[in-house]
């Protein structure tokens, strides 16, 4: 059956989106994850990824044209199914999850009820934002407002952990808070209500109710199931944006948790009588990145097929967080389980995809670091400057980008993009993982001014307080383990960009100069490339141009 694709909402204020560039096709084929196309929000430019599988069948926006947030981007579906009667508006369509039953249906009516809702008791529902490109859902680090408070636009209503970093989220609406739908340390999917803002006094548990039937079947449903008719589920046309639901209530935190029945009920739901594992596109992606064994999920959806509300139930059954008792002896076997960050799954999707995708190869040369520990004292004699040697391999890197275009590039599917900005991503370690804030224009700027830079990013993303602009945008990225005394490693690609430069620690060791073994400094950088994008000739000329900068580093300065 074919599946609607809409218009996403990639920021927490996006309207509605450009298409910069389609990535896809009608005729091709599209995998779960794939890049279908890129969307220009109201803050950046970012690459939005497929949730289903399937023939692109149909695209609804041309590049360059604007749509509001879930109007009709594409329709997915098999090759050469008919979809005429979806584009009149009178076929039954899969968005995003499939209609299952009389409770998918009930689902759609509910949350446009809901919006109904909320216009007639002027009240604001806040759901939770995408703060980040990858983002999927977030975790309610803090609350900075109680239930009764007073709220104003502007002012910080609670601090979100994304995939990436703690952000503060502005509330964009005043009133008092009304409701919290969820609490400190719970975990939501973007769109999901997280509050709700109105006048002091009025009674939203209307709203509140609304969303009780989509993640606790059992509750009283708000209205007769029997009343939609099932017949002509696309009653409300696909293109109106006003159809769309405010949030993501299917998997609202805010009700009950469905019980999860034994294991053998488990298997016999999900499974067909072949033994193929009925899920929907969504369900299986989600249980991926939970590390959920979808066998094991209890589908609710038709003739037991697991849905995203059936993976976001189970959620809490896999969690384990108990250590295992230890007993008097010294030699006894222990273990805990630890709940994966958000930061950390989006590092091992991304790391997976980027080694799978991209043929990796690696380029090492040895470089003389001599004159630039002479150069870079002299320049930290100069008072309230202190420059690393970190600092003289981005700038040494960024001038080398400039010789060497194609080394500045990504991977498009079907185009190459050649950047002209060379914009430099520097990895930080930090608690839960990596983050790669990006030096921009860094071929422009100095060594002071590089190294003022990164020693603001690394403060703030040790305190999570690094921005989605912060981190986006990068054409090369630099990864420096030597002050870890680590003396040469490789590293994998953070895509799109084509390379990564891995740098070593600065070693002494005799060296051969002048036909005499002397003391040398010497340090090891391992270059990872794409070879889609970058051939070995290409890497070899950069790196001999790289190591011309630091071995002789006045050329940077001049």
């Amino acid at each position: 059956m074919a599946e609607i694709v809409t218009m996403p909402r990639l920021s927490d204020t996006m309207t509605e989106g450009v298409v910069a560039q389609w990535h896809k096709k009608v005729g091709d084929k599209v995998e779960e994850g794939d890049v279908i196309a890129e969307i220009e929000t109201d803050k950046a430019t970012m690459e939005f990824e497929s949730f289903q599988e399937g023939v692109l069948l149909y695209v609804g926006i041309a590049e360059g044209d604007a749509a509001p947030v879930d109007s009709v981007l594409a329709i997915l579906g098999e090759e050469g199914e008919d979809i005429s009667a979806i584009l009149a508006g009178g076929s039954s369509v899969e968005v995003a999850e499939t209609v299952e039953s009389p409770k998918e249906v009930v689902k759609e009516e509910t949350q446009v009820s809901e919006t109904n809702l909320a216009d007639d008791l002027n009240v604001e529902v806040v759901t939770m934002p995408r703060l980040s490109d990858t983002m999927t859902e977030g975790v309610v680090a803090q609350w900075h407002k109680a239930v009764g408070d007073k709220v104003t636009e502007g002012e910080v209503l609670a601090e979100i952990e994304t995939d990436k970093a703690t952000m503060e989220f502005e509330s964009f609406q005043e009133g008092t808070l009304l409701y919290i739908g969820i609490q400190e340390g719970e975990s939501a999917p973007v769109d999901s209500i997280i509050a709700i803002l109105g006048e002091a006094g009025t009674d939203v548990s209307s709203i509140i109710n609304a969303s009780a039937p989509l993640s606790n079947p059992t509750s009283a449903p708000l209205s007769n199931p029997t009343s939609a008719p099932l017949s002509n589920p696309t009653s409300t046309p696909l293109s109106n944006p006003t159809s769309a639901p405010i949030s993501n209530l299917a998997s609202d935190p805010i009700s009950n948790k469905q019980p999860v029945a034994s294991n053998q009920q488990q298997v016999t739901q999900a499974k067909t009588s072949d033994g193929r594992i009925l899920a929907s596109p969504l369900a299986k992606k989600l249980a991926m990145d939970k590390g959920i064994d979808i066998a094991k999920v209890s589908g609710t959806g038709e003739s037991g097929r697991v849905v995203k509300r059936d993976i976001d139930s189970y959620k809490e059954e896999i969690v384990v967080s108990n250590v295992a008792p230890v007993e008097s002896s010294p030699f006894q076997e222990s273990f805990e389980e630890v709940k994966v960050s958000q930061m950390r799954k989006t590092i091992a999707r991304r790391l997976v995809e980027s080694k799978n995708e991209a043929p990796h190869y690696y380029l090492t040369v040895e470089i003389d670091m001599d004159q630039a520990i002479a150069n870079r004292k002299s320049i930290n004699n100069i008072p309230d400057t202190k420059v690393s040697f970190n600092d003289m391999v981005i700038k040494a890197a960024a001038m080398a980008l400039k010789k060497h275009p194609n080394v500045n590039t990504s991977w498009r599917g079907d185009k190459v993009r050649y950047n002209n900005h060379v914009n430099i991503g520097v990895a930080i370690a930090v608690e839960d993982g990596l983050l790669v804030p990006v030096i921009r224009f860094a071929d422009t700027k100095q060594l002071t001014t590089i190294s003022a830079e990164v020693k603001d990013y690394a403060v703030r993303a040790k305190a999570k307080k690094l921005m989605p602009e912060d981190w986006e945008g990068s054409t090369f990225t630099i990864s420096n383990l030597g002050m870890f005394g680590i003396e040469e490693f490789t590293s994998i690609i953070n895509q799109p960009d084509s390379s990564i430069l891995s740098v070593g620690a600065i070693v002494q060791k005799p060296v051969v100069k002048n036909g005499e073994i002397v003391v040398g400094n010497t340090m090891k950088v391992t270059m990872a490339n794409d070879h889609r994008t970058v051939d070995g000739a290409t890497g070899a000329m950069f790196l001999q141009t790289f190591k011309m900068y630091l071995e002789n580093p006045v050329t940077m300065i001049a």
